[in-house]
């Protein structure tokens, strides 16, 4: 599952997958039907990456993606709009050590309606790019690719238009003195 550049924006409804960024905010396209581009300034708007985001565990917090793939694997999924108890029972199954007093009814229906979003797209079926298998391969031809790239320092220049600026300040600030 592949959830690269699908974020959650704070004070927007549904997923959005980023598209780009100019100079007044991030270019973001919903995932619902409609396709709609908007456009969220950098200053206020709070993103959350869905691959970043976790759930309070009771050892060590539970990730996303590990949960949204238990929960593919799952016979009957909720609906998000479902009871607080059903999506309790339903989370024990996916995510069976999850914090109970820090996972509220309200997180649990936001991630369920997030994955019937995203559960019928081409990205949450396709792979994951393996970053770490790409990376042991690379850094030897990267070492080499920023020594030929690395720029040498340039010698400083007797430019006599600085020298003479200096100098001016100088006799400036001496004059000033009684």
């Amino acid at each position: 599952m592949n959830l690269t550049g699908i974020v959650a924006v704070s004070g927007k409804p549904g997923l959005h997958k980023l598209i780009g960024q100019n100079k007044s905010g991030y270019i973001l396209e919903s995932l619902d039907a409609q396709k709609a581009k908007t456009i969220v300034n950098i200053s206020t708007a709070k993103l959350a990456s869905l691959e970043d985001i976790t759930v309070y565990g009771e050892d060590e917090d539970l990730r996303l993606k590990d949960i949204f793939a238990k929960m593919k694997d799952a016979t009957n999924v909720p609906d998000a709009k479902a009871d607080g108890k059903v999506l309790r029972t339903f989370f024990h199954k996916v995510a069976p050590k999850h914090d109970e007093e820090k996972v509220y009814a309200s997180d649990m229906k936001k991630i369920v309606s997030w994955f019937h979003v995203l559960k019928d797209m081409p990205l949450f079926s396709e792979e994951e790019v393996k970053t770490d298998a790409a990376a042991g391969d690379k850094p030897e031809s990267a070492k080499v690719a920023k020594a030929a790239t690395t720029k040498t320092p340039k010698p400083k220049s007797d430019n006599k238009a600085t020298s003479t600026k200096s100098a001016a300040v100088k006799k400036a600030g001496g004059s000033k003195n009684p």
